[in-house]
């Protein structure tokens, strides 16, 4: 399968595929990889008074069925953070997710728990999630939130939301980018409302952007 802008490399002996989208596919497993989708995020921020748009939860389940369609993945695994916070678990937000379930409800769902998951708590059951903690093995890679974790095989991670800074004499260009390493590959953040952190990469490391269109090595 060729998917439009993306981007195929060899991690741990896999064929591994970065999506525009922000997401790796393992084409073996039939597997999408997402990291930090942070549902309920902007109900969080209102319930503290905090004026941030709506329709954040149906723009990200949106942009995951598009992407289960687009790669046929049969097993969608979360690298932690599904859930924001505690306030996630507000009616709208629910309601919304489980609607989509019912229409997916063909997925394997896996969440690897991740720090905003333990203050949040676990998704409802309805959602019928299989929840485990970090490292998660599966072959030759281990699924993880935290991307110093110890691990017994090829980490990939998400929590740091890494962006990389494009310039020129006259311009910079802020994009959501993978970090791949000898040992782990840092994911950008899936959600629509989670932000950036700047990254520079470490000896060794490779930096892939995403203009949402292609994915682009640039060192």
């Amino acid at each position: 399968m060729s998917i439009q802008g993306a981007l195929d490399i060899e991690l741990a002996g896999e064929r591994l595929v970065l999506l525009p989208q922000k997401a790796v596919l393992w084409p073996r497993q039939r597997m999408l990889v997402i990291a930090d989708i942070h549902f309920g995020k902007a109900a969080a921020f209102r319930s503290f008074g905090i004026p941030v748009p709506r329709g954040t939860t149906s723009e990200n389940l949106q942009a995951l069925d598009d992407l289960v369609l687009l790669t046929g993945a049969d097993h969608v695994l979360f690298l932690g953070d599904f859930l924001h916070a505690r306030a996630s678990h507000a009616s709208s937000t629910q309601a919304a997710m489980l609607a989509w379930r019912q229409r997916r409800c063909e997925l394997t769902l896996t969440l690897v728990r991740g720090n905003h998951d333990k203050h949040a708590g676990d998704p409802a059951a309805a959602l019928g999630i299989d929840l485990v903690d970090e490292p998660y093995t599966v072959g030759p890679l281990s699924f993880c939130h935290h991307p110093d974790i110890a691990a017994p095989g090829y980490v990939l991670a998400g929590h740091v939301h890494p962006a990389y800074v494009l310039a020129t004499r006259f311009d910079t260009l802020r994009l959501p980018c993978f970090v791949v390493g000898g040992t782990r590959t840092i994911l950008p953040s899936f959600g629509s409302f989670t932000g950036g952190y700047t990254v520079r990469p470490e000896p060794g490391e490779r930096i892939f952007v995403t203009s949402g269109e292609a994915v682009h090595s640039v060192r």
